[in-house]
């Protein structure tokens, strides 16, 4: 049922780019968008094209914000392309039709020379169009051999253990929040193991030795190695005895730290 969710609502987000994007043309390039309308001869279709026409910087934020839930569950590893998509470069200093973002559509941002336009919204509808190439891709992933039903319903599940170790953590439940977060934690590294076909020797390993065993297996860099370390080492301050106990930034950063870590390391 969660497989059928997430595949309906992929469908639901490809066909509403569509009807965005006939949204977006309307508005940037209405000739053109005309002379397609014409092209098509067909009035019954025109209609429909006509009557599905919304206004697309009040649909647009809605439509993105799904799409990054919606890949940020199957394929996290495009978050980041799918955003910079989006947002405008850091440190530009000229703004040209390479570099021109949906941010700047949506801030109906024109450049001009003297009396000319030099670069106006259409810009953006190259991005929008690799963003759904993007969201296409997801598609590939139910059909993929590749693709582990188990990993994404387990995904789910953590999300969920996670969100109640936030809300524990607001009530000032502690201990209960961070012992959710290291379970977690161990869950995942015990399922990462059995992607990459890693053995441990160790009957009930912990974070460390998980650790150390995929930083052998090359399956996490330096950077990703030394992150972890750093929650072991939040994991081992809470788990003290009562009068020591651990503060909710430590908790937070443990259970913010775990959940970067299910997102990216697989």
């Amino acid at each position: 049922m969660k497989l059928e969710k997430y595949k309906n609502d992929l469908e639901k987000l490809i066909l509403r780019w569509g009807i965005l994007l006939n949204s977006l043309y309307h508005e940037c390039e209405p000739i053109k968008f005309q002379e397609a309308l014409i092209g098509m001869n067909d009035k019954e279709k025109e209609k429909e094209v006509l009557n599905d026409i919304l206004i697309f910087k009040d649909e647009y934020q809605t439509w993105y914000s799904e799409s990054l839930i919606i890949i940020k569950q199957l394929l996290p590893d495009r978050i980041e392309d799918f955003i910079k998509l989006y947002q405008k470069p850091k440190n530009r200093k000229d703004i040209t039709w390479e570099n021109y973002s949906i941010e700047d559509l949506l801030n109906s941002l024109i450049v001009r020379q003297r009396w000319e336009v030099i670069v106006w919204t259409s810009a953006a509808i190259t991005n929008f169009e690799q963003q759904r190439s993007i969201l296409k891709s997801l598609k590939s992933r139910f059909e993929s051999s590749l693709f582990d039903v188990t990993q994404l319903l387990q995904a789910d599940l953590f999300d969920n253990e996670l969100d109640a170790a936030k809300e524990l953590l607001k009530k000032w439940f502690l201990r209960w929040a961070w012992a959710i977060a290291g379970v977690v934690l161990e869950w995942h590294f015990w399922t990462v193991c059995d992607t990459h076909w890693i053995k441990t020797q160790k009957k009930n390993p912990g974070i460390s030795d998980f650790n150390d065993l995929l930083k052998k297996e090359w399956v996490i860099e330096i950077d990703i190695f030394r992150f972890i370390q750093r929650l072991w080492d939040l994991r081992n301050k809470c788990d003290h005895k009562k009068e020591d106990e651990p503060s909710k930034e430590d908790v937070k950063e443990l259970i913010d730290g775990v959940d970067r870590i299910i997102k990216t390391v697989f």
